[in-house]
């Protein structure tokens, strides 16, 4: 099922606190909260007006000029501007290099478990770190059972059903000098450009599950340079018990898609039985695949 990522405030802090340069002066209780917006809001009229809406779920930050105006503020105004912020779920604050809150904003922070930053970065540097961060974590995914596999440089998508053989024909592709990405389960991100990249859970990053041998970490007995922690999907190849009254594509002439978040990737179906050697049918495809890219399509030529 389709989603999308939210980042906790904690995982921010602990992953990229020291790039960021931030550090906690209140709200330590609310580091649970999450960012579901990908950019930074710069509040400038929002904090002077409380009139204007903040944007629930999106880091803001505190601008010398924004915090300088509200400080001008009788303090009923500022109450006012207080109450409208905090009433909204902003997962944090960070203020501005050079920047100390005041005590009151503080306060209200730590009452009601908003995380408070300070940085040293310039302004302009902490939001381009920020957006670069976000646009990759806070971003619409799915996840889905298959191998995902870098063959000749284009990432494939193996499916099939349980014991059809993915994971064994993925180590087949590895021992080759394919890389793998993910075995099991794939966790598939759209980029803003549209473009779907694929990687696995951390818990079971580099690992595959070989039936009759156990776990086995790829990284380990391959070496660094057999696995990859993401890639871009570019064809999906579905593996299918091999059935007689199945009429098969023989010329490839059919040019079939596979519909992922909306993204139509070229798509084969690969009939398994025994004698065949699938790995290697697979690798042939994504060869093909990448002659196509290139212009050349055989079975065209052939029809001419």
């Amino acid at each position: 099922m389709d989603s999308v990522n939210n980042l906790e405030v904690a995982k921010l802090a602990r992953t990229w606190g020291k790039e960021l340069q931030i550090e906690l002066i209140a709200g330590l209780g609310g580091l649970k909260r999450k960012i579901i917006i990908n950019t930074v809001r710069k509040p400038g009229p929002e904090l002077i007006d409380p009139k204007i809406k903040h944007m629930p779920g999106a880091i803001h930050l505190l601008s010398r000029t924004g915090i300088s105006d509200f400080n001008k503020l009788t303090d009923s105004k500022k109450q006012k501007i207080l109450r409208a912020l905090f009433s909204l779920d902003i997962p944090c604050l960070i203020a501005q290099r050079g920047l100390l809150p005041s005590k009151n904003l503080r306060d209200k922070c730590e009452k009601r478990k908003v995380p408070l930053f300070t940085t040293k970065l310039p302004e302009q540097k902490l939001i381009s770190l920020l957006n670069k961060i976000l646009q990759y974590q806070i971003i619409p995914f799915t996840t889905t059972h298959g191998v995902l596999m870098e063959i000749l440089e284009l990432g494939v998508l193996i499916l099939g059903k349980s014991g059809i053989g993915k994971s064994e024909n993925a180590l087949d592709l590895i021992n080759r000098g394919s890389k793998l990405i993910s075995d099991d389960v794939v966790e598939i991100r759209k980029s803003v450009s549209g473009e779907l990249f694929g990687n696995g859970p951390e818990r079971i990053k580099h690992l595959m599950e070989i039936r009759g041998v156990g776990i086995i970490n790829i990284k380990d007995l391959f070496g660094r340079a057999s696995v990859m922690d993401t890639k871009r999907i570019n064809m999906v190849i579905e593996l299918a018990q091999w059935d007689l009254d199945t009429e098969y594509d023989r010329l490839g002439i059919d040019k079939n898609t596979y519909n992922i978040m909306g993204v139509e990737l070229p798509y084969l179906l690969i009939p398994v039985r025994s004698g065949r050697n699938t790995a290697t049918i697979i690798e042939v495809a994504a060869r093909n695949q990448l002659l196509k890219l290139r212009g050349a399509h055989s079975t065209e030529k052939i029809l001419e």
